[in-house]
This record gives C-alpha cells, sequence and structure tokens, in this order.
C-alpha cells in the first residue's frame, strides 16, 4: 500500500484533529479501520465466524486491535466500528491501550470480535504471518512503512509503502475472496478521500 496519501493527509490535519477533538491524536490505523469495514461488507466471509458446523455471517464489524501489553499483546475489540467516526475509534485504541498499561482490560473488552488487525509494524515487522483468532475466519496484518523504489508513470519515485497480510480460514474464505478483499484495502488507503466520502 502506497501511505503518501494519508501520511500527508495526517501530517496536513493532525494538529487541528487532535484541538478539534479534545487531544485525541490522529494515527494511521483509524484509517485501516474505516477501510476494513468496507472491505469486510464487500466480502462478508472474511467477516464471518465457524461455530462447530455453523457459519455465522455477521451484519456488524467489531474488530480486535492488538495493543502492547506488560504481559505481551492483547486484543481488545472495538465494537460496531462501521459506526464509528476517525476521531471515536483513536479514541477508542488509546482507551485500550491505557487498560491494556494498566492490567484493566476485562474479559469483556476482549472477547466477541469478528475480525482481527494486528500491527506488526510498530516492533519493525517488515512482513508476517499473523494467526488467525478462532472462530474469527480471517486477521490482518500491518507492516512497518518503508520507503521503496516503485514505478508511477514510467519514472523511478521514492514511496512509503506498507505490506499487508491477511490469514485466513480456507475452509470459508478462497483466495478470489482474501484477494478482492485486500485490493479494496489498498485502493481505499490509497485514495482516503473515498473513505471520508463513504464511496
Amino acid at each position: 500500500v502506497n501511505m503518501k496519501p494519508i501520511m500527508e493527509l495526517r501530517s496536513k490535519y493532525k494538529d487541528l484533529f487532535e484541538k478539534t477533538h479534545n487531544g485525541v491524536r490522529l494515527g494511521f490505523m483509524s484509517f485501516f479501520i474505516k477501510a476494513a469495514v468496507e472491505a469486510l461488507k464487500r466480502q462478508p466471509g472474511v467477516n464471518a465466524s465457524i461455530d462447530g458446523k455453523d457459519i455465522v455471517y455477521h451484519g456488524y464489524q467489531d474488530i480486535g486491535v492488538a495493543v502492547s501489553s506488560d504481559r505481551g499483546l492483547v486484543v481488545p475489540v472495538l465494537r460496531n466500528t462501521e459506526f464509528m467516526s476517525l476521531a471515536e475509534i483513536e479514541g477508542s485504541i488509546a482507551g485500550f491501550g491505557k487498560k491494556a498499561k494498566e492490567g484493566k482490560l476485562t474479559l469483556e473488552d476482549m472477547t466477541g470480535g469478528t475480525f482481527t488487525i494486528s500491527n506488526g509494524g510498530v516492533f519493525g515487522s517488515l512482513l508476517s504471518t499473523p494467526i488467525v483468532n478462532p472462530p474469527q475466519t480471517a486477521i490482518l496484518g500491518m507492516h512497518k512503512i518503508q520507503e521503496r523504489p516503485m514505478a508511477v508513470d514510467g519514472e523511478v519515485v521514492i514511496l512509503p509503502m506498507m505490506y499487508l497480510a491477511l490469514s485466513y480460514d480456507h475452509r470459508l474464505i478462497d483466495g478470489k475472496e482474501a484477494v478482492t478483499f485486500l485490493v479494496t484495502m489498498k485502493d481505499l488507503l490509497e485514495d482516503p478521500a473515498r473513505l471520508l466520502l463513504d464511496i
């Protein structure tokens, strides 16, 4: 994913965003969650669960986000992300991060997710294979933003790129659905105006 459009948008508005939203800082995760919500709506199998012999398709997107704690990574769940603003997402993540550091996350905070996003990039990972969290059927791995030479209109340009990895349960999701999900994520993240305009 070419991160330049989101990085430019964030750089331009981060101070005003923080001032407008009472100290909530604009990060990258809210953009990824917004893109994931749309991609999950388009590929409902990626947002499903396998319960014994039953497949459960969820009509909502409760997204688990891995955060660091003294005990390692924990995955609190943001509920009904399809209705959340960027500020609400960032505020919720910050709140969960604080609770994780204080050891105050509850079982309820960490159960019931329909999909998970893990960001190994904060630890320097360029690429990894995240492990699916059953009964969920997929997990998205974000990785370190790294400048790379890319061909753009016949020219070599250095761009801030991020690899995304989707691990998924092949009993429900096939390669076409998985790739379609990732392409939707890429398209939305590389043109963040589409996220804001809901198109």
